[in-house]
């Protein structure tokens, strides 16, 4: 994403540095205040998600289990709970009523965050950073 940022940057370099060399110059430096930005931006977000992770209060610590409850059971309702009744309802001579559908688009877009966010955390207790 950074590189979308930087690269009309560097093009505005083209047009007002014509020397190579201190372009290049400038151009590096722009990339990394722009990734260190990035660094200190996230930094500064895991010290907000150690508070909330940390507060007694369920409407601060809880929303991440919760969204992530959420998430699990529409998952595990439309990849497993959903075919199966299909499936048992059809061997059966039921007909089948339409089931809700969920938009997976949006529902894969929060989980792959969650999941990720999960995959640091088994990182960090690889690591022994956490108990």
């Amino acid at each position: 994403m950074l590189n979308l940022l930087i690269g009309p940057v560097v093009g505005l370099l083209e047009r007002f540095i014509p020397d190579e060399t201190e372009r290049q110059k400038l151009a590096h430096e722009i990339a990394t205040l722009a990734q260190k930005q990035a660094h200190e931006n996230a930094l500064a977000q895991i010290e907000v998600n150690k508070v909330e992770a940390a507060s007694s209060s369920i409407f601060k610590s809880g929303w991440r289990p919760f969204i992530g409850w959420v998430c699990g059971t529409a998952f595990a309702y439309h990849f497993v709970l959903q075919p199966v009744l299909i499936f048992v309802m059809t061997y059966m001579g039921h007909p089948v009523p339409a089931l809700p559908e969920f938009d997976m688009a949006s529902l894969m877009t929060v989980l792959g965050g969650l999941l990720g966010l999960g995959g640091l955390r088994t990182f960090e207790k690889y690591k022994g950073i956490t108990k």
